[in-house]
């Protein structure tokens, strides 16, 4: 068991072809897109996947990418505050292990580990595969027939590996009720440097993070019940009008912001619940196995873990795949359930359907200025209950773990 094909290049990817190279395999990482992918929304980072980021020699290089946030503020229509906390509670629940980036530089980051000592193959994708007693035959694209020991599908929410492998998305996907969009602008002002910004209607919000280089980035969250979504940017720029354009506070510059860009991030926000996340020599992590949903602010961290066990696993397991799968999933499936959970209650407070709601979401965030009342609130889920395996490895020189 040495050649392993890692279909998806965002951060579970990356992530296991690093450990799965440190382990003595030969993995090989697909992409889809011609290039790593850019913008995109920001993620609160922390906890265990902060853990592996540093074993992989990345914890300087996050804090200097990131954001050190010092307040999230929800304001009114006038932008006068509302509700809002600093974020040291963050701080203090995760003994100063919190920083606030673009997932796209984590990914960047990751990929930079393993540049130049993995093959990569971007621009291409796999549209078949079939399993044979000694490989897994893939075909892909551009490229043709190849053959893998082993398929590992870390390629996100609406995994091709998935669908190939255990079926349609329909069959595992829990729609929450949200549809998000992100996107960024250049030039826009105000600036509010290490601020997070939300303002919200019933079943709406808009929120407005500060980046460098005179970079804006927008976040929306609206209730939508219907998971069917329009696939071309015109009709969801449309989408978006309809339910912001009688908005207050910014939301007219905001809309016409919306209206220039060409890199609209648009999506549902939903969980995948997979019975297993295995089937012969076909394995899946990350949100291809089971999202927790974007609002949950954990995916990269989850895929990172999940990419560590799942390459101890298969190290420990000295080629024996179905045993490595096996104990991956006996492993993180209960840890991983408690964050699905924890995930689903906290959606409704990014955009409470009704005023009440708001109303009553706004005075839970008040107190969180209250000592000791915000870890009794979110400690839960923040706090990570997984003791990280210690698979005894060291990296190669040319990998070198910091």
């Amino acid at each position: 068991m040495k050649t392993i094909l890692i279909s998806g290049a965002g951060i579970a990817g990356p992530t296991l072809a690093f450990w799965l190279k440190a382990a003595g395999f030969e993995p090989t990482l697909i992409e889809r897109a011609p290039a790593l992918r850019t913008g995109g929304y920001v993620i609160d980072f922390w906890g265990l996947g902060f853990d592996i980021a540093e074993r992989m020699g990345l914890f300087g290089e996050i804090n200097r990418v990131g954001y050190h946030v010092r307040e999230m503020r929800i304001v009114n229509d006038a932008g006068r505050p509302l509700a809002g906390f600093g974020t040291r509670v963050f701080t203090e629940l995760t003994d100063g292990r919190y920083v606030t980036l673009q997932r796209t530089d984590l990914s960047r980051l990751l990929f930079k580990k393993i540049e130049g000592r993995t093959e990569s193959i971007f621009g291409d994708e796999i549209v078949a595969l079939e399993e044979q007693p000694d490989c897994i035959r893939v075909e892909l694209k551009h490229a043709g027939e190849r053959r893998f020991d082993l398929l590992i599908g870390a390629d996100g929410l609406h995994s091709s590996v998935r669908k190939l492998a255990f079926g349609p998305q329909s069959r595992f996907e829990k729609h929450l009720g949200y549809v998000v969009a992100a996107f960024e602008t250049r030039g826009y002002h105000p600036r509010d440097e290490d601020v997070y910004l939300i303002y919200g209607q019933p079943g709406h919000m808009v929120g407005r993070f500060t980046l460098r280089n005179d970079r804006t980035l927008f976040l929306m969250v609206f209730a939508a019940v219907d998971a069917d979504l329009p696939a071309t940017l015109d009709v969801q720029k449309t989408m978006l009008r309809e339910v912001y354009g009688h908005d207050a506070w910014e939301c007219p510059r905001i809309l016409d912001e919306l209206d220039r860009t060409e890199a609209l991030y648009f999506d549902r926000v939903s969980q995948i619940k997979m019975p297993n996340w295995s089937r012969g020599r076909v394995a899946l992590l990350g949100d291809a196995a089971f999202c927790a949903s974007l609002l949950a602010g954990q995916g990269s961290a989850l895929a990172m873990i999940s990419a560590y066990v799942l390459a101890g696993e298969l190290a420990a397991a000295q080629g024996r795949y179905q045993q490595a799968f096996a104990r991956y999933e006996t492993l993180l499936r209960s840890y991983i359930a408690t964050k699905q959970r924890g995930a689903a209650r906290f959606a409704g407070a990014f955009a409470p359907k009704t005023r009440a709601g708001l109303h009553f979401r706004n005075l839970i965030i008040k107190t969180f200025a209250i000592p000791g009342l915000a870890k009794l609130a979110v400690g839960r889920d923040i706090a990570d209950s997984l003791q990280l395996p210690d698979y005894g490895w060291s990296a190669p020189d040319d990998l070198a773990v910091a």
